[in-house]
């Protein structure tokens, strides 16, 4: 800046000889660089063939060269003195300006009254002696990116819980029995009824007891028994028998259960309803008195739980269709039911802006001397240059991601996350939200590790969403689906993939199905990457100069005036 400066006041004080001469051979500069330019540009766009190299025809002269190089030298001594280019270069060397050691000096002390009071030579100036003038650079034609997101549509699976409690039911019946005995052999001598008597009747052996004795010690009744009679068995019957001796009554007292499960019957017939467990709920005391009777039983009630399940219609897209940052692309089924019970709508939306980036200009004013005669420069923006920097950079990221197992390109992997079908615990935020602090608060709500780091890899712009499908369904009912991702080492290369794969005809598989293969080395070579739209990445490769906070500053210019003495020592 200081340099230009002094070359300004060098022009100032320069004198009007030969300003029409200076005039003319500027302008033709001027359109001479004009015309060279857009040449040039289109030069770069054109691939190279034999025909566009001035002067081809077929095998050059020069080709003899190839195999004697030392005769390159000869060629070029003899050619010197009659090639108009050699003799060109000649004499612009030989008659090239000189500038004399006064003038730099002059130039200089010129130099140091500027640097003592800037503000009065160079504040808000330009050489012609008017304001210098900056554009401000338009934004980025692209934006921070876009993302898919989802809602859902259809059958939605209403849950509840329900239970039901079964007591045990406990009764004691007294009957009264009557007592008989009997004798399947001798009863007459035993003195007892004939057992066949009480067939027919309702009776039961309690027990039996010997019979009278047939032998013993002494005359009858016997001191002891040596062989004792028949055995007599002892009956209880429910009546009396006819013909029957009656030795006596007893009252009897029976007990009786039964699992009173009417309670349940209206949960157990619905086949909406499963049964998922059943707990004793009174168990305390275990030995109760019931009539009288005290009966005892580990556990006197249970309560059984069900899970019941209803289809209701639902849907989910209010707040997407009001987002008007977000616009319906089409709609998947979840399943492969036919009709489909519940869709999927995907809205592409707009990834919600950060702060406003700071803005950038390119300026007029630089000036440019020669021999005392100074130039403003206009400069005008490059818009290739971003294209440029995208493909170079697109070329270095193919070296680092080839694979030469499978000589393949932009491999992605595949990445799943899973949410609840018109629920509230979601896996899958993605770059529709900022980073989130609490990964840990995800995990302890279900989501898995690997699920978090794909939700900041897809923030991060590095993943594409390739769909979703049902991966837990009740009654036909998809209540879970997993959103399957592609994700990829760098932004480009995800771009790459989704600008790509429609140019060659290889669509993306189905979400189950999909494996993020790359590109073969075939495939690449036939994508064409000027007709991609890279302005996502834009913003990491362009470099726009930026204005200081105040432009011509007195400050500013005594700095930069000072470090360039400082580098060149003051011409001393």
């Amino acid at each position: 800046m200081a340099l230009a400066l002094a070359f300004f006041a060098v022009g100032l004080g320069s004198g009007a000889a030969g300003q029409s001469q200076t005039e003319a051979a500027r302008a033709e500069g001027k359109a001479f660089g004009s015309d060279v330019i857009g040449k040039a540009q289109t030069a770069a766009k054109t691939a190279p063939t034999a025909e566009r190299v001035p002067g081809f025809g077929g095998t050059p002269s020069q080709s003899t060269l190839f195999d004697d190089p030392d005769a390159i030298a000869g060629q070029a001594a003899s050619a010197a003195s009659t090639n108009q280019a050699y003799a060109t270069v000649r004499s612009s060397l030989d008659q090239r300006p000189r500038i004399a050691v006064e003038d730099i000096e002059a130039t200089i002390a010129r130099g140091r009254t500027i640097s003592d009071d800037p503000k009065t030579y160079v504040s808000g100036m330009s050489v012609g002696g008017g304001q210098g003038s900056c554009r401000e650079l338009p934004p980025s034609s692209g934006v921070d990116g876009t993302y898919e997101a989802t809602c859902n549509d259809g059958v939605a699976l209403e849950q509840r819980t329900a239970s039901c409690t079964i007591p045990l039911s406990v009764s004691v019946t007294r009957t009264t029995g009557y007592r008989y005995w009997c004798s399947d052999f001798n009863a007459g001598f035993n003195r007892v009824d004939d057992c066949s008597l009480f067939e027919q009747a309702s009776c039961q052996r309690t027990g039996s007891h010997e019979g009278r004795c047939l032998q013993g010690g002494g005359r009858p009744p016997y001191r002891y028994c040596t062989e004792p009679g028949e055995p007599v068995a002892e009956l209880l019957c429910d009546s009396e028998v006819a013909g029957g001796t009656l030795k006596g009554t007893e009252v009897r007292s029976s007990v009786s259960e039964r699992r009173d499960e009417s309670g349940c019957a209206g949960l157990a017939g619905d086949a909406s309803c499963t049964s998922t467990a059943e707990t004793c709920t009174s168990s305390d005391p275990v030995t109760r008195v019931i009539d009288g009777v005290s009966v005892t039983k580990p556990c006197w009630a249970w309560t059984r739980s069900y899970e019941c399940h209803k289809a209701v219609p639902a849907q989910n897209c209010d707040a997407l269709e009001a987002n008007k940052d977000c616009r319906f692309a089409r709609e998947e089924c979840l399943t492969d039911e036919v009709p489909c019970p519940t869709r999927e709508r995907i809205y592409t939306c707009s990834v919600p802006g950060g702060p406003a980036p700071e803005k950038q200009y390119v300026c007029d004013g630089d000036i440019y001397c020669i021999n005392g005669e100074c130039e403003t420069i206009d400069r005008q923006p490059n818009g290739e240059f971003k294209d440029a920097a995208v493909a170079l950079n697109a070329a270095s990221q193919a070296g680092k991601e080839f694979d030469p197992a499978n000589l393949t390109l932009f491999k992605g992997e595949r990445e799943t996350c899973h949410s609840k079908v018109f629920g509230i615990l979601n896996c899958c935020a993605g770059k529709a939200f900022p980073l989130i602090p609490y990964s840990q608060l995800l995990v302890t709500l279900g989501c898995d590790r690997e699920e978090v780091l794909l939700h900041q890899r897809d923030a991060q712009g590095l993943c594409h969403y390739v769909g979703s499908y049902c991966s837990d369904s009740v009654f036909g009912i998809c209540v879970t689906k997993k959103k399957a991702y592609c994700c990829f080492e760098s932004k480009l290369s995800r771009i790459l993939q989704e600008q790509g794969r429609p140019q060659i005809n290889k669509p993306w598989a189905s979400a189950k199905k999909e494996s993020c293969k790359g590109f073969t080395i075939d495939e690449f070579a036939r994508l064409d990457l000027s007709r991609m739209d890279f302005s996502e990445v834009y913003a990491e490769f362009q470099d726009a100069a930026k204005l200081p906070e105040e432009l011509g500053t007195v400050e500013t210019m005594q700095r930069k005036i000072a470090d360039y003495y400082a580098v060149n020592g003051g011409g001393r």
